[in-house]
């Protein structure tokens, strides 16, 4: 009985109430949010990464170059924020 409460969870017709949760709930949890956001962004930038590296790079290297460009991207913003608004933190 609780399996199919659960699956019924996952249906595409219940697309439009994830989406409603999300917007909803993306001011408390910024975090997941933000972590799902990078991880579908590096489905982009992977294979760009991969083509570029003329088959000498395997696909799990082109996925953590990926990452790590995207956390060196975050942080660089992060502190660029902290130089020119000192005051908010």
């Amino acid at each position: 009985m609780k399996k199919n409460v659960l699956s019924s969870k996952f249906f595409l017709t219940n697309v439009p109430e994830a989406i409603s949760f999300v917007w909803l709930q993306w001011r408390s949890q910024k975090l997941p949010l933000a972590i799902f956001v990078a991880l579908c962004l590096n489905l982009l930038i992977a294979p760009i990464v991969y083509a570029a590296g003329d088959g000498t790079l395997e696909r799990l290297s082109a996925w953590a170059i990926g990452v790590l460009g995207f956390i060196t991207l975050a942080i660089i913003l992060y502190l660029s924020v902290v130089v020119f608004q000192p005051e908010r933190f």
